[in-house]
């Protein structure tokens, strides 16, 4: 098995930046430009040497102009999805590098296990071989939830890399062995999700419809928190970033001020709680409508 452990907490996170809207805060262009650059600067100055990207939105462009120089960090970009034809998935991944003004990325990850499940996940999984092969990539992989079998996938597949949820509401992937399944299999494992989209951060009142009969659980685990003194965001990375099989736990975050949250947190001495009491009973309804967003950290 791949152990995940690295000598400094920063080495394995992974960042993904956030630009919408609804977490970004509105900015002129030159001034998300510079907001970028200080991000950017302030991750690598901490260590950080990953980061994760979509195909969506600006990210990318902004990314691309903000690189710190030289750059420390290796990219991950993801895939659209299968519906919008194999050949725009492809000249989508290749126009991502462009975009991120990179000649190669570090991983391509089809965005979604389900589209190689499907019939045409044979020839997706070939065309991003072929990029790898050609040196765009230098590993791929899929994103992956606990419902989509990503264990069987990856027996199938052999990917590099498998990214999915995994978090101290729903510590599923990691209790029911699948993470150790993974990197058994030789599989670099990310886990994302990490803070829950925000259900450790909001309040009984906040939660969405899907999830209001959970706020007594969720209530709990924050008093359980509250009790020890244990901050939720070093809670949660805590969790994370002491599961063996894990080499990367990507953070989502909007700003410089996030990340050296983020990073104050990972480097807190690792508290000693009872993990498995903080966990939701019933963590599948976490992922019961992965649209939902409840707070500012993903």
């Amino acid at each position: 098995m791949k152990s995940g452990f690295s000598s400094s907490p920063a080495d394995r996170l992974a960042l993904a930046v956030v630009t919408e809207p609804e977490r970004a805060v509105p900015a002129p262009a030159g001034a998300r430009e510079e907001a970028m650059r200080a991000l950017l600067q302030t991750g690598a100055d901490a260590g950080v040497t990953r980061i994760a990207t979509r195909p969506n939105g600006d990210g990318e462009r902004l990314l691309g102009q903000a690189w710190p120089f030289p750059s420390p960090f290796s990219v991950s970009v993801r895939t659209l999805s299968l519906a919008d034809g194999l050949d725009r998935v492809e000249a989508r991944a290749r126009r991502s590098l462009e975009r991120l003004g990179l000649p190669r990325g570090d991983v391509l990850l089809a965005s979604c296990a389900s589209d190689l499940a499907g019939a045409e996940g044979r020839a997706l999984w070939d065309r991003m071989r072929a990029l790898k092969d050609r040196g765009l990539y230098r590993r791929i992989g899929f994103v992956s939830t606990l419902e989509d079998g990503p264990v069987a996938l990856a027996r199938r597949f052999q990917p590099d890399v498998v990214q999915m949820p995994c978090n101290l509401l729903d510590q599923r992937p990691a209790s029911g062995g699948v993470l150790d399944e993974l990197a058994g299999l030789g599989v670099e494992v990310q886990v994302s999700s990490v803070f829950a989209r925000g259900l450790l951060f909001t309040n009984r009142e906040n939660l969405p419809p899907h999830l209001a009969g959970h706020g007594v659980a969720l209530s709990r685990t924050r008093r359980l928190l509250a009790e020890a003194r244990i901050d939720p965001m070093q809670a949660a990375l805590a969790y994370c970033l002491g599961l063996p099989s894990v080499t990367a736990v990507v953070a989502s975050l909007a700003s410089a001020a996030e990340l050296r949250a983020v990073l104050a947190a990972a480097h807190a001495p690792r508290p000693d709680l009872d993990w498995d009491a903080l966990a939701l009973r019933e963590p599948a309804a976490l992922t019961a409508d992965p649209r939902v967003l409840v707070s500012t950290a993903a």
